[in-house]
């Protein structure tokens, strides 16, 4: 179920940290994951009023995923210590939360600029230009780009060898890898209303690499062809932990930028809270020492997580043989929302005020529209023939970083070399770039 081997070289070093420590310090030093700090997480990055980008998220994530972490280990410790050897029993009490902390961190490194416009932007790119671009790729390998996502990139960013760079990516135990992979099946076996199939978690690029690190955890093939697998058990406390995040804190930004009224963060936080049977007298007696309204959304928000926190491990504990047969077939934050009417509420109310206000709406479209046209300036000239290529096309290719040029490569890993790089982008760095192309800004910038 999990290991330290790692992609691209496998032997182990000495080193005073254990290999799942290493996993969270090198992706904390990544330039994938520095690039986060510039990508929208839900509203336009403002010069005045802090918000959540998709660094600040990650990090948090990764705080409330140590914490499921730990309390899972020691609840696997517990109940199966006579099955486990001492190398597992030592990794479920000290190292579980280490890779589930690293997963979180990297959950969202193939993520594009834009939040998730800047998806819908590249899968859109090949699906209106059907009739001049599927021919040149196999079945699967269109799949694949019509139905690009962030969760499959991130498997390909961590793993795949650019140009110039060294084998294996940022060379990550399989265990952490496989703790993103929420989707661990090929793009043509997607299956809406299937928690497993919803998306897919790798490109055909990858499917090699995918496969080895499913070998290496023990992951339940469910089918052959197409390639699908159960989801690890480790997956669902990561996924857990970005669900109770970005339900939550999307909202206590709402709050600091004037779309939610503290009145009303304040009612859906307490309410929640509440519903748990929390001493609420204390709660209530804590809010009459703050007046600071900022601060009284931030202390409700951190009892509402550590409320959401223990819920959660409960479902996994009393959902745990289901997860490891590869049958639980709803996240457990669904399953807890299904039976509670106050989150039932909070995502209503997000999904009213804050995913569908004007700011929200009009840094998606503008996002989608900067993405599509970067992709429209890269990809016809990389597919054309080196022979026929015009001088526009030359020096549009010029613009493309070497690590990204696939030149003797198929069709396809053309493609996934303009997709590396443009999805690779930060906001600002793919505006600026949207913007000189475009001759709406014209200059020498360095």
């Amino acid at each position: 179920m999990f290991t330290n081997q790692r992609t691209g070289q496998n032997a182990a070093t000495a080193a005073s940290r254990t290999d799942f420590q290493r996993d969270f310090d090198r992706i904390i030093f990544s330039a994938a994951f520095r690039r986060l700090q510039n990508k929208t997480q839900v509203f336009p990055l403002p010069g005045s009023v802090f918000v959540h980008n998709r660094l600040t998220h990650s990090l948090e994530v990764s705080s409330v995923g140590r914490s499921l972490g730990n309390a899972a280990g020691e609840f696997i410790f517990k109940n199966f210590e006579n099955a486990l050897d001492e190398n597992a029993q030592n990794f479920y009490l000290h190292n579980l939360h280490n890779v589930i902390a690293a997963a979180c961190l990297c959950h969202d490194v193939g993520n594009p600029a834009f939040g998730h416009s800047g998806e819908d932007a590249i899968a859109s790119y090949f699906e209106k230009n059907e009739n001049g671009l599927k021919s040149k790729f196999s079945e699967k390998e269109w799949a694949d780009l019509v139905n690009f996502e962030g969760n499959a990139n991130a498997i390909r960013v961590l793993t795949h060898q650019q140009n110039g760079k060294d084998e294996g990516g940022t060379q990550l135990t399989h265990s952490t890898l496989v703790s993103i992979a929420k989707y661990p099946c090929e793009a043509i076996a997607k299956k809406k209303g299937t928690v497993h199939r919803k998306k897919f978690g790798f490109f055909q690029n990858e499917k090699e690499t995918f496969l080895e690190i499913a070998k290496s955890v023990d992951l339940i093939k469910e089918s052959e062809e197409p390639t699908v697998f159960k989801r690890h058990p480790f997956v669902w406390l990561v996924e857990a932990a970005d669900d109770i995040c970005y339900n939550i804190i999307d909202m206590e930004d709402a709050h600091r930028l004037g779309i939610v009224s503290t009145s009303d963060c304040e009612s859906l936080f307490f309410e929640l809270i509440k519903s748990e049977n929390q001493n609420t007298k204390r709660v209530e007696e804590k809010l009459a020492i703050l007046t600071n309204a900022n601060e009284r959304i931030s202390y409700l928000r951190a009892k509402v997580i550590n409320s959401l926190i223990n819920k959660s491990l409960e479902i996994y504990r009393d959902n745990f043989s289901e997860i490891l047969a590869g049958n639980l077939d709803k996240a457990l934050l669904d399953i807890y929302k299904s039976e509670n009417k106050s989150l039932q509420e909070i995502e209503s109310f997000s999904i009213e005020k804050i995913y569908g206000h004007k700011a929200v709406i009009e840094i998606e479209n503008a996002g989608y529209n900067v993405m599509y046209e970067l992709l429209d300036h890269f990809i016809p000239p990389i597919l054309k023939e080196q022979s026929v290529r015009k001088s526009y096309d030359k020096m549009a290719l010029k613009l493309l970083p070497k690590q990204f040029l696939y030149e003797e490569g198929s069709d396809y890993q053309k493609v996934l070399g303009v997709i590396d790089f443009v999805s690779g982008m930060t906001d600002n760095f793919a505006t600026d770039l949207y913007r000189k192309i475009k001759g709406i800004d014209i200059g020498m910038t360095m």
